[in-house]
């Protein structure tokens, strides 16, 4: 997908960080535009309905990411950088908050042009570098992890393309494992990464992936169990032409991945925000033309979000709340999730909203599978 520029703070990804490497799966439609095509979205609705399938055989090959996590572990780095591009840049901001609260160590979201455009050189000794890449092929990821190798960080390559110039320039990788992905828009190569990513700083402070062990079961029970909430969804918000994404903590990720998939496939002027962001200012855009997606599960980004829906429904917004704590949510609808630990919580906020997308772009006329001036991977230095 293509990505979104987003607001900075202390729940977003920094600057910098638009217009590349978006579902970057390194997996191409054999259609051409010209092709007849009778099912729109098709590619798309098999590759979200796949993705308990692919989490849990995952969750199978845990012993692969736990390698790598010893020799992540056995460096002992000061600091961690994570380097990325569109839907993959929003898993980096998960793993952003994975590793300074599960791990404790700072970390930071890379700038590429600061490498690829101005030629900056920083002393990466004993700094971890993980560059997140479906498909391993974008020249700017290329050369920071390349130009950061070279300047003394133990680098990791997060992909969906075993063998991919990004993991040949890379120290270590890790193979999400989802399989050929034919829509353009990332569904089920999405949710593997966050999980890969899971898995990896999980093993790296030496856990044993137990709040993931049947996150398989607990994607389908998501799925299924949101399916009528988000036919409703679909239909309440098929008009809509302003929507506001927004989350706290873990969730930031998820409401910055919403903001793109609703722009990618409907069309839709989406924009994400923290909560906390949200009340800095832009809320005063907020009225009851707005529609606003929350994401609100269990725990304290859930708990911080609170304050957040209270504003906006009292600025007479359209909440669309979902989560594992929609129900206690300010909100007009709901999208319901299996209730999970909250630093696993964005593996299956996610599935629910790819289904909006997909409904909301059908509903519209549109094919999610194609969408307009969208390649598959996107190229940028």
């Amino acid at each position: 997908m293509t990505e979104t520029p987003g607001p900075t703070g202390p729940d977003q990804a920094g600057p910098d960080r638009a217009g590349t490497d978006q579902a970057d799966t390194g997996s191409a439609d054999t259609e051409q535009p010209g092709d007849h095509r009778p099912e729109p979205g098709r590619h798309m609705a098999a590759e979200v309905a796949e993705q308990p399938e692919v989490l849990a055989r995952l969750v199978g090959r845990r012993s692969e990411i736990v390698e790598v996590a010893e020799r992540v572990r056995q460096r002992r780095p000061r600091f961690a950088l994570l380097a990325a591009r569109g839907s993959s840049d929003h898993a980096a901001l998960y793993a952003k908050y994975l590793i300074e609260v599960l791990l404790q160590l700072p970390a930071g979201l890379v700038s590429p042009s600061t490498t690829t455009l101005y030629g900056a050189e920083p002393d990466l000794a004993d700094v971890l570098l993980v560059s997140v890449s479906q498909s391993g092929g974008s020249p700017d990821l290329i050369e920071v992890t390349e130009s950061a190798r070279r300047r003394g960080a133990l680098t990791v390559a997060v992909t969906n393309t075993p063998g991919s110039p990004l993991n040949e320039a890379a120290e270590l990788a890790v193979d999400i494992g989802a399989g050929r992905e034919l829509a353009v828009a990332a569904t089920k190569t999405y949710s593997a990464t966050l999980l890969a990513l899971y898995l990896l700083v999980d093993a790296v402070r030496e856990g044993t992936a137990e709040h993931v062990a049947d996150i398989g079961a607990l994607a389908e029970t998501t799925l299924s169990g949101s399916a009528d909430q988000v036919a409703e969804a679909v239909r309440r918000y098929r008009f809509v032409e302003r929507v506001i994404t927004t989350g706290r903590g873990y969730s930031s990720a998820t409401a910055a991945e919403a903001a793109l998939k609703l722009a990618e496939t409907s069309y839709l002027a989406a924009r994400a925000y923290s909560g906390a962001d949200l009340l800095h200012g832009p809320v005063a855009a907020v009225d009851a033309e707005t529609a606003v997606l929350a994401v609100t599960s269990a725990g304290k980004g859930g708990a911080a979000m609170r304050e957040v829906l209270d504003v906006v429904h009292e600025r007479g917004a359209d909440v669309l709340a979902v989560g594992s704590a929609a129900a206690r949510a300010s909100a007009a609808l709901r999208l319901d999730v299996a209730e999970s630990a909250e630093e696993v919580a964005p593996i299956l906020e996610v599935l629910p909203i790819q289904r909006l997308a997909l409904g909301l772009a059908l509903a519209r006329g549109g094919d999610p599978d194609h969408p307009r001036g969208l390649r598959k991977v996107t190229r940028t230095r």
